[in-house]
């Protein structure tokens, strides 16, 4: 997933939106289909003693922090447990302990945009702990799906590779590759899904399976863009890696009330580009908005800096601000990572099929919303290169996915949806459809075939194999009809 905007530099925090109102809503629309859930009681303290890891419960020292994700606006998600699981066998046993109890999620990153992997009244596995990356001398990495992205790249890096990846360092690994798995160097190298080649999970009964394309292939082809929380719980990926490249990040600036231009300029020039470059459009509301270009070249600085002249050659517009620096594979994934911080935000998506084809409409919609962000990031390239239905991700042909993203408090949070809403629908208005599911939103339209596409009818078909009683069903899991 590039997710992640700490300083919104590129992304707002990837794996919904919408804050407590609609997940609630969500929740009454469609209640969860395990019959059980909530049901029987779990013996916690039989779990606790069958567990390598730490069991907390409410008022247990620690249970205040383990318990809460990266958005504050979901605080009032409180699970009854949180199991802090050190090994697949950790979570056999939670799952085997609490299936059909209560309900259940994985956490890795704590990124879900409205918080469901903390599932409030159930037992949130967390998966932190196990988050070691190996790689092998074939440049093969096998990574915990707890790992953070910022361990991700640190462990690859020092095997002089690289892994295809979001911008947020704080993110974990399973969300941003069963999503998809957009980034920075997508058009070179592909989406992070592109490069799983197996990995481990525990299921519904609490089995766990080795997942390839070669034992289990309808499940290795959901798991690659299918979502989060679908199917089972992923405890570790392996991945194939590529060399790692001398990199070049940069940021141009424009002054305000040019973001027609530039939008104009960007969507031209971003599509004539070779895949070694990608760059997103991040426009900002206000009175007057404002826009920068910003992101990554797979060369030196020499051959990116002709690359941004034509881009202010074509928009007319002279920049207020152009950094360029020549950066190593590491250093480069830091430049987009922001800052750690939990952050409280409302934000959705939409997919741009194809060009915008009114920059004027598009820059129309952020007049006089101060603190909106409309974030465009670019596909093609090797993206394009799978097919919509090679993998679960249906996305291949897009032009580019669109982020809304807003800064909130618990005060400002209904004023702030309500803009974002309106954003949204603004988009659709101008033809924008689809959405991206590591931008997670309860309230977009026909959500889930905005999310999948014309891979939904099968993804729902194995999330029914694997998870026929709905054990890991949540408002907007795949075995809900």
């Amino acid at each position: 997933m590039v997710t992640m905007a700490r300083n919104r530099l590129f992304h707002a925090p990837t794996v919904g939106t919408e804050g407590r109102a609609a997940h609630a809503a969500s929740s009454a629309a469609a209640p969860p289909r395990a019959p059980g859930h909530r049901g029987a009681k779990v013996d916690w303290d039989r779990l606790r003693q069958r567990m390598r890891g730490a069991l907390l419960r409410p008022g247990d020292p620690g249970f205040e922090d383990a318990r809460k994700v990266f958005n504050p606006l979901n605080d009032d998600h409180v699970p009854v447990a949180v199991a802090q699981c050190e090994s697949t066998s950790d979570v056999s046993e939670a799952v085997r302990a609490a299936a059909s109890r209560v309900p259940l999620a994985a956490r890795s990153g704590g990124h879900s945009y409205v918080g469901y992997s903390a599932p409030h009244g159930g037992l949130a596995l967390d998966l932190r702990r196990m988050s070691a990356v190996e790689v092998q001398s074939d440049g093969v990495a096998t990574v915990g799906a707890g790992a953070p992205l910022r361990d991700v790249y640190g462990g690859v890096a020092q095997a002089n590779r690289c892994l295809p990846a979001g911008s947020c360092f704080t993110v974990g690994v399973a969300g941003v590759t069963l999503g998809g798995g957009i980034g920075v160097l997508q058009r070179r190298f592909g989406l992070t899904c592109d490069h799983l080649v197996g990995a481990e999970m525990v299921t519904a009964d609490g089995r766990t399976l080795t997942v390839s394309a070669a034992r289990t292939p309808d499940l290795f082809w959901a798991l690659r863009g299918g979502g989060g929380g679908n199917f089972g719980i992923v405890t570790q990926f392996t991945f194939a890696t590529d060399p790692a490249p001398a990199l070049t990040v940069f940021v141009v600036g424009f002054p305000p009330g040019k973001v027609p231009e530039v939008l104009s300029a960007w969507q031209s020039w971003i599509s004539a580009a070779p895949r070694e470059l990608w760059a997103n459009c991040n426009m900002t509301g206000g009175d007057v908005p404002s826009c920068r270009v910003a992101g990554c070249f797979v060369g030196p600085s020499s051959s990116c800096n002709p690359l941004l002249d034509d881009l202010i050659s074509r928009s007319g517009v002279l920049p207020n601000r152009r950094t360029v620096q020549d950066r190593e594979y590491f250093s480069a994934m830091r430049f987009f990572s922001g800052s750690p911080e939990r952050q409280s935000f409302v934000a959705s998506s939409r997919i741009l099929s194809e060009q915008a084809s009114s920059p004027d409409a598009v820059a129309g919609l952020l007049v006089g919303r101060p603190g909106v962000s409309i974030i465009l990031d670019p596909l093609g390239g090797a993206v394009a290169d799978v097919g919509v239905q090679q993998t679960a991700f249906p996305h291949r042909k897009a032009f580019a996915t669109a982020q809304i993203y807003a800064s909130a408090t618990a005060a400002s949070e209904a004023e702030v949806t309500r803009t974002v809403r309106d954003v949204v629908a603004g988009l659709a208005s101008l033809g924008l459809g689809g959405g991206y599911v590591n931008y997670i939103d309860p309230a977009l339209p026909d959500w889930a075939q905005a999310y999948y596409g014309p891979n939904l009818q099968r993804l729902r078909s194995v999330a029914h194999d694997y998870d026929p009683d709905g054990v890991f069903d949540f408002p907007q899991g795949l075995t809900r009809t």
